[in-house]
């Protein structure tokens, strides 16, 4: 099965925000095993190194990322995919954008905790 992960899980898991942190992590340590084909949209990594890192935690950012991306691949997507998500009936573009990743990716499922913006996602969302 291969599914596309939202950003929120990552930085859910990167600070620890309770009580997401630990369901998240679950599914990257699942993930890690091997147990699905997952895969991140390009723009995620971007997203969670601003909202994660600062000069003090910068490296640490760095190495999530980089230890992620052993397990984890990124949706090849093109400008044809970025004007896919900007036709999509959704309210949050970055959110469009996760969509059209995952269309791109083949992915079966996004899964993410913000249930409430992928309401009209072509994409099952979990």
């Amino acid at each position: 099965m291969k599914i596309l992960i939202d950003t929120d899980v990552l930085i859910d898991v990167a600070l620890n925000r309770t009580p997401h942190a630990r369901y998240s992590a679950l599914i990257l340590d699942t993930v890690q095993q091997h147990r699905f084909d997952a895969f991140i949209a390009w723009h995620s990594i971007a997203n969670f190194y601003y909202l994660v890192a600062s000069p003090k935690t910068n490296e640490a950012a760095r190495e999530f990322i980089g230890e992620l991306l052993t397990f984890v691949s990124i949706a090849p997507t093109r400008t044809e995919d970025a004007l896919y998500a900007l036709r999509l009936p959704m309210p949050d573009f970055e959110d469009a954008l996760q969509v059209s990743a995952a269309k791109v990716c083949q992915a079966e499922y996004i899964i993410t905790r913000n249930i409430k913006h992928f309401k009209r996602s072509p994409v099952l969302f979990q």
